[in-house]
């Protein structure tokens, strides 16, 4: 098996020195975005270089996207805007075992971006318990657990971002179904051989979604770094799946809406070999929690998540559930 492959709701704040927003009392904080005068690339990498020390793991650098903007379309509004997908692989066993949904945020973005012609670069993620209830998981213990892992991340952030102040997203909902999930039938045939089985269907997975003019702008495979321990899973693996043109209309004018980018689509086997199960959590997210009222840009979001959807069906044989 292959291991690789290659706000108008929101506001500045001084919630940094202690401040509270009233206002944001009867809405749910989605994120939270450190800003740092000037260009704060350099800080951002020496925050990239420190994520191995408090047990992070980079498994995707998709870094100066904007400049792939620029040179495909002409022209950008950003001087920077990128997404390393990132986990705490040795905390997050026990949770993707018990709950494999979370797999929808493992990885998970930790983003970067500064406007043109703002003096301000931004660094942050989408909180940990608006990741639990997309993915559906609602034990508090769990949501307790993956909160706690990000707490080292949070302070590096901060500490080394030197950030004096602080966008907050706040949203009011999230969509009704806020994820898209999918099961497929698993046939192995007379030799049994569950690998050749799962390279097949990447393979053809794979082909299908370039072909729909997606990109696969990662691949984890969360077993094999597992592979000195056992696993629940036969197979578990995390493809971070981007649409360019897509990605360019959006972010271009909201790049806060990159806490979400690339998404993460979840795929693994289940304990009998039987079944493989799939999960992304919708596009219909970023409406809700960067509250992007525009309608032509809500428009392409469900456009996606519909195809989204009917790739898997007409194209996979998958079943929606």
């Amino acid at each position: 098996m292959k291991s690789s492959r290659l706000f108008k709701g929101s506001m500045i704040t001084a919630l940094a020195l202690g401040l509270t927003v009233s206002f944001a009392e009867a809405k749910q904080l989605g994120a939270e975005l450190w800003g740092s005068a000037g260009n704060g690339e350099q800080q951002f990498l020496n925050i990239t270089k420190q994520l191995p020390d408090i047990g992070f793991v980079i498994s995707g650098e998709n870094a100066k996207i904007n400049e792939h903007y620029k040179h495909k379309y002409g022209s950008t509004k950003l001087d920077n805007l990128g997404f390393y997908s990132i986990s705490n692989d040795a905390k997050m066993k026990t949770l993707l075992e018990k709950y494999p949904e979370f797999g929808g945020f493992t990885p998970f973005n930790m983003h970067i971006f500064k406007k043109t012609g703002v003096d301000t670069t931004w660094v942050g993620h989408l909180r940990p318990e608006v990741m639990a209830s997309i993915v559906g998981v609602t034990d508090p213990v769990a949501i307790a657990d993956f909160k706690e892992i990000f707490k080292s991340l949070d302070s590096l952030v901060l500490n080394e971002m030197n950030s004096s102040k602080v966008n907050n997203l706040y949203f009011d909902s999230l969509p009704a179904k806020p994820m898209m999930k999918f099961s497929v039938k698993i046939e192995l045939g007379e030799n049994g051989d569950l690998d050749s089985w799962i390279e097949d269907f990447q393979e053809k997975f794979e082909a299908v979604f370039e072909e729909g003019g997606y990109l696969i702008a990662g691949f984890k495979d969360v077993k094999e770094g597992y592979s000195d321990q056992e696993f629940k899973y036969p197979a578990y693996w995390v493809y971070s799946l981007c649409h360019f043109p897509f990605s360019n209309a959006v972010f271009n004018d909201i790049p806060e809406a990159g806490i979400f980018a690339p998404c993460s689509l979840y795929m693994y086997v289940n304990e009998s070999k039987d079944t493989l199960y799939i999960g992304m959590p919708k596009l219909a997210n970023w409406t809700a929690i960067a509250n992007i009222k525009d309608t032509e840009k809500n428009e392409y979001i469900q456009k996606l998540d519909t195809e989204i959807e009917k790739l898997f069906v007409e194209e996979l044989g998958a079943v929606a559930k």
